[in-house]
Parts: C-alpha cells; structure tokens; sequence
C-alpha cells in the first residue's frame, strides 16, 4: 500500500508515483492501466509527452471499473516552455484539463523555466490563476534551481508545493534537497533509477539488495523515500511496475543510505539538461 506525504498546500500525494513518458496510443494506455491496476496513486504526464488523452482515459476508465474514489488519484501534468506568457499558461492549463476529460489537474507544474527566454515567472502566476480557477488544485515547479524558486516567491508571494528534479544515485542533488526543506517544497525524482546508467551492479547497490532479499531497483526506490523524495519509476511491464511499487515492506540503514548516496558525481546528469541553459519549447 502506497503511503502519502502531506504538501505545503494541505494535500497529500503518494510517496511513490507513475512515470509515463514516452508511453503513448494503445501500449501507453495498456501500460498506465495496468499501473493504476497495480496500485499506483499518482500518475505523472506532461504536455510534451504526448499522452495526456491516454493518461485521462486510463485514470477514466479505472474509476470506473474499480469503483476508487477520484480523491484516492493523483493525476500531475506539466506545461511546456512555449506556454510561459501568463494567458499562455492559463490557456494551456484549460487545455491539459479537456485533453483529460477529468475534473481537475490535480497537480500542475512547470516543466522546465527556460531562463534564457526568461517568462517562466509569467508562467508561474498563471498557474496561480489556474488554482484560484479550480482548474488545478496543487502547483508547482519542475527542474527549477534555488535562485529560480527564489524568483517566483518573490513576485507572488506562492511558495511551489513541489519541485520536480533529476535525481537518482549518480547525482543526489543534494544542495537542491536542501533548499527545498528549507522552503517546505516537496522533492520529486524524474529518471529515479538512473536510466541506461542505473547502477544496479554497484556494491553499495547489490549488498544492500541481497541483505534485504529485495531487486537493485527496489534498493534505489527505497532510498528515494527515505530521503524524503518522490520518485516516479516508469515501466511498460505490469510485474516491473509492481515490484517498483513494493517498497514499503523494508528499511535501509543509515549505513546503506549513505553508501549510495555517496555514489553521486558531479557531472552525474543523464543529459545536458542543466536548468540554467536547457530550453525545452
């Protein structure tokens, strides 16, 4: 059973969710069905993934034919970068939520702040507009740095509920951890296993998994919620999404934690996606 944290903003969100990028059509539909089946509560989309119609159908037909309450999920989507001007936002906001066919866009980010075009403050009262709508009921930012965060509250005022980062044991991203419990934002991990680069053969990695009887995965996972972030797994296999989603029946030690964090290197990102260059449109 999946456990839940209590955000800045009052609500609560699974301490584990979905990842659905690049599922799309008929497998992607298949894949996140097949998740929420499994247990998952929240499901993470983005306007550039492509599948938010999959991802508001499958959570559809899921209410549906499960009888779960619409409270019990978590449905999170994110807008673009050519969606920053503040009517912009608002716009796309408005549209995420018809391409879903749900009731509202239960959490709303930034995708990425695109600094060198520079509106992403634009874009973050928008979203402001969009809660105060009741079009989206938690807002918040992702791949945003401290200086970008500091930027938004000082205009408005509205501390992000979440803060969407690149994290897994080759980069910890442990200054942004930080600042985020400083200002009482909640961290959640895209890419949380690392990729293609996972390191599963790691000893840090591959001890603590046969001295817990549990998957190299399921070790990493574990060790996102015990540092207190989200991750967001992503998987087109029902029995992979389900031994992702089992990581409550375990605890790693103080020792284990630190071995794996300590993994970490500086040049520890997947791709060239530092927030203070990356444009995403």
């Amino acid at each position: 059973m999946t456990e839940h944290l209590i955000l800045n903003d009052g609500h609560i969100l699974p301490e584990i969710g979905f990842g659905t990028y690049p599922l799309r059509g008929e497998e992607g539909y298949r894949a996140i069905r097949s998740a929420l089946d499994a247990g998952y509560r929240l499901i993470d989309s983005a306007v550039n993934y492509g599948n938010e119609e999959e991802v508001g159908r499958a959570i559809r037909d899921f209410l549906t034919e499960s009888g779960t309450a619409r409270d019990e999920v978590v449905v999170q989507t994110k807008i673009p970068g050519r969606a920053h001007e503040l009517q912009a936002a608002i716009a796309q906001g408005h549209e995420s939520l018809k391409a879903m066919g749900l009731d509202r866009i239960d959490v709303l980010l930034i995708h990425w702040p695109n600094p060198i075009t520079g509106k992403y403050r634009e874009a973050w009262q928008g979203l402001i507009e969009l809660r105060e709508q009741g079009i989206a009921r938690t807002i918040g930012t992702s791949n945003f740095t401290a200086e970008h965060l500091a930027a938004v509250i000082e205009d408005t005022g509205v501390t992000p509920a979440i803060n969407q980062i690149e994290l897994h044991p080759y980069f910890t991203q442990e200054a942004m951890r930080a600042e985020h419990e400083r200002l009482g934002i909640r961290t959640q991990s895209w890419s949380p296993l690392g990729k293609r680069s996972a390191p599963y053969a790691q000893p840090a990695v591959a001890e603590a998994a046969a001295a817990h009887n549990v998957t190299p995965a399921q070790v990493i996972l574990r060790w996102h919620i015990q540092l207190g972030a989200v991750p967001l797994p992503k998987s087109a296999r029902p029995e992979r999404q389900a031994e992702n989603l089992d990581v409550f029946d375990f605890e790693l030690s103080d020792a284990e934690v630190e071995a794996i964090s300590a993994l970490t290197k500086a040049d520890g990102r997947l791709f060239g996606g530092d927030p203070n260059i990356h444009e995403e449109m």
